[in-house]
């Protein structure tokens, strides 16, 4: 229970942050927001309720993981739009299979949606049971197994473990 407290104070001061409107209605739609997220997700990232009353993690998430997202991003937009606006479109779709080292859900969730909101590439499975992801991605560097897992999933990987793990 004290978990999900927590987690819903997370949530609610992240509503805050980004609705950024101090006025009744808007804390109060926070609130059931809030509490509604708690509710239907909380289980997912409540699976190891002692990882969420350690205060470094949220450090590392602020100071390590959104950074990196955000420049992955960045970098990943400039690709794609180079590829868009390139007169004889140099892509090479396909997918690809990349190995993780994360076990929990919450930091399999983390990785999938970091790879899914980068531009050019999308996860479209998980096998959790192997530890492995299925990446669709707009130019194939590398087929096989190790330097696909280097090229799309390193870069967030080591961030989230120590995050998640």
């Amino acid at each position: 229970m004290k978990s999900k407290i927590i987690l819903f104070l997370v949530t609610f001061l992240v509503w805050c942050f980004l609705s950024w409107v101090p006025d009744f209605q808007h804390i109060i739609i926070g609130i059931v927001i809030s509490a509604f997220v708690v509710f239907m997700m909380g289980d997912l990232f409540i699976g190891t309720p002692q990882l969420i009353n350690q205060p470094q993690r949220y450090w590392y998430f602020i100071v390590d993981y959104v950074p990196v997202f955000l420049w992955e991003c960045f970098k990943a937009n400039l690709d794609v739009a180079y590829r868009v606006l390139h007169p004889r479109l140099p892509i090479k779709p396909g997918i690809v299979k990349a190995k993780t080292k994360l076990k929990t859900d919450a930091g399999l969730t983390f990785l999938a949606n970091s790879i899914t909101l980068t531009p050019g590439t999308m996860s479209v499975d998980i096998d959790k049971d192997n530890g492995c992801l299925y990446v669709h991605w707009i130019n194939v560097k590398d087929a096989d197994v190790k330097g696909a897992t280097e090229t799309i999933v390193r870069r967030f990987e080591r961030i989230l473990e120590r995050i998640f793990e």
